[in-house]
């Protein structure tokens, strides 16, 4: 039997509030704490709060490093990322020293710098996981116009020029003026990751992209792992979930944003001809754009705003079809993959990893454009027979492409790869 490690894993989501990737690191330390790992959670919060708290969740020990945020736009990033890395490195770095961990794990944007460079100091190895753009886009999504379909080819100052202007607007001259810092930061981040151990990317397309546009990771291995989803509670809710309304419905489950494609929602509804009502399972900056464009529309839109996990899951079971028109590029949605468990028709737009997830014509439709996303969800909409085999084949290959027991295990495995050596 293999000797039990003590993890660190620093991140910058984690339950009981938080999105899909706080989720997805949740499932991984709990999958590790399974197979016989000693696992701890520093969670960073940029809230309004000062302080480290102590607290668990699901018998989990995760310390809260709290440091306040403001709400300005690139303030709030200098302070969640140059002024934040030195304060928590240090913490990070008295937390590998006084509990004997073997490694640490960072999650996200904020907590992986501090992390690698703690490891560093600590004579511990470190592993990134890049779920998104964060190393190579200063948002993060690669979306420089919210506008257009396309996305940022490359990040050099003449496209920063261009996304910052949809950002900036009326203020675009003045903010053109932090472009040398914008770029420092890209460059740190891509320098610190290239330290790291081990690079974990969540789907093929966020490893190509990241070797593609980051060559100070060149020599760094960049392991394709998926995200971890547990698929026994899936199960019972595909078993046991009452409907939560009597009549079919189309359903929306995410963050109302640019880059979640919501702009093109209910233009595609509409052109779809779909009579069922829309559910949205989400809240964000766009829910007031939305609403008043379904009234002037005429459509039939529900409005749950956040609810719980299992709330949603059972919306999800019992969708006639789930509407994915996120454009900015997934790196591996959990909402794919969580209603692919649950056998539902999915109309999807093809972005980023959504590949690893949707096969087209086998496990749901993946579209170019919002008016092919359009189509798909009128081929949907009037064709039972298809819905019914896209749900049954997605639900049979997301239990086996995505069972955390399978992808903790291969987590693992690149751990051990990185402390052998030491041991030899």
């Amino acid at each position: 039997m293999s000797t039990p490690l003590r993890i660190l894993i620093a991140t910058d989501s984690f339950p009981p509030v938080c999105g899909g990737s706080g989720w997805s690191t949740w499932e991984l330390t709990r999958g590790l704490i399974k197979r016989g790992h000693h696992v701890e959670v520093v969670k960073v919060d940029a809230g309004g709060r000062r302080g480290v708290f102590q607290t668990h969740y699901d018998g989990i020990p995760v310390a809260e490093f709290c440091r306040p945020a403001t709400k300005v736009p690139v303030v709030r990033n200098l302070q969640k990322n140059e002024r934040l890395w030195p304060a928590l490195e240090k913490y990070l770095h008295q937390r590998l020293r006084d509990g004997a961990f073997d490694l640490v794990h960072g999650q996200h944007a904020m907590t992986t710098v501090p992390s690698i460079n703690a490891a560093a100091a600590a004579g511990v190895p470190a592993v990134a996981t890049v779920r998104d753009y964060w190393p190579v886009c200063y948002w993060s999504d690669l979306i420089y116009d919210p506008q257009q379909s396309q996305l940022c080819p490359e990040c050099t100052a003449s496209m920063m020029t261009k996304c910052i202007r949809p950002r900036a607007r009326a203020a675009t001259p003045a903010a053109w003026t932090l472009i040398p810092y914008m770029r420092l930061n890209l460059q740190t981040k891509r320098r610190t990751i290239a330290r790291a151990g081990a690079i974990i990317a969540p789907s093929h397309a966020i490893t190509r992209d990241l070797r593609e546009r980051a060559p100070e990771i060149a020599e760094t291995p960049i392991y394709t792992i998926p995200n971890p989803v547990d698929m026994v509670p899936l199960d019972e809710i595909h078993a046991t979930a009452k409907r939560p309304k009597d009549q079919p419905y189309l359903l929306y489950a995410g963050k109302l944003a640019p880059n979640k494609g919501v702009q093109f929602l209910l233009g595609a509804y509409a052109a779809a001809g779909v009579t069922w009502p829309l559910v949205v399972a989400g809240d964000g900056p766009m829910r007031a754009q939305l609403e008043a464009e379904a009234r002037q529309r005429g459509i039939p839109m529900e409005v749950l705003g956040w609810i719980s996990r299992n709330e949603t899951l059972a919306w999800m079971r019992h969708a006639e079809v789930l509407a994915f028109p996120s454009y900015g590029p997934e790196s591996l949605s959990r909402v794919l993959i969580e209603a692919s468990a649950l056998g539902v028709p999915i109309a999807a737009m093809d972005t980023g990893g959504t590949r690893d997830i949707i096969h087209h014509g086998l496990t749901g439709l993946l579209s170019k454009d919002p008016q092919g996303f359009a189509a798909d969800l009128r081929t949907l909409a009037n064709d039972d027979r298809l819905r019914a085999a896209l749900g049954s084949q997605a639900r049979i290959e997301a239990k086996s492409a995505f069972s955390a027991a399978s992808v903790v295990e291969r987590i693992e495995q690149v751990y051990r790869s990185l402390l052998e050596p030491r041991a030899a």
